[in-house]
């Protein structure tokens, strides 16, 4: 059913969950893993002029992380990939490329609360998909710690 799976990550804790279930889903139909990290091109144009060059060192090397974190939990047979631009047509423009059979990502990034002002990349990302979207919700009370699960 599935071949190809891409795993969205911004490398948040809110993330952790999605990437989780994504390899796990994966491995159950044995398809091909593509991590994908998207610097976000808006994040760096917005900055001041003098902080860009920096700034976009940081988010180059948070997405690594990421992607690295990704790369200890999925073991071998993993393709990764840095972008930059704006992140949901970007991830999109990915599946596409790949012929992906699906896209996996996390309900809430980085930007946190931010999302119902700015528009979420997971909605985003689920109005523009060429291939169906499985979004995960992270677990969290309201002290940030993981839910437990009835």
């Amino acid at each position: 059913m599935f071949d190809t799976v891409v795993v969205a990550t911004d490398g948040s804790k809110s993330v952790t969950r999605a990437v989780d279930v994504g390899l796990d889903l994966a491995g159950r139909f044995d398809a091909d893993v593509h991590a994908l990290s998207v610097i976000d091109a808006g994040e760096v144009d917005a900055s001041p002029e003098q902080l860009r060059d920096e700034l976009e060192t940081a988010l180059e090397t948070h997405a690594e992380a990421a992607l690295a974190t990704v790369r200890e939990r999925a073991g071998n047979g993993l393709t990764t990939e840095i972008r930059e631009g704006h992140p949901a047509p970007e991830i999109c423009a990915y599946a596409r490329e790949i012929d992906a059979d699906l896209i996996v990502t996390g309900t809430r990034g980085r930007h946190g609360e931010n999302r119902f002002l700015l528009g979420s990349v997971a909605e985003k990302v689920v109005r523009s998909s060429p291939v169906p979207v499985l979004t995960v919700r992270q677990l969290e009370t309201a002290t940030d710690e993981p839910a437990a699960e009835a």
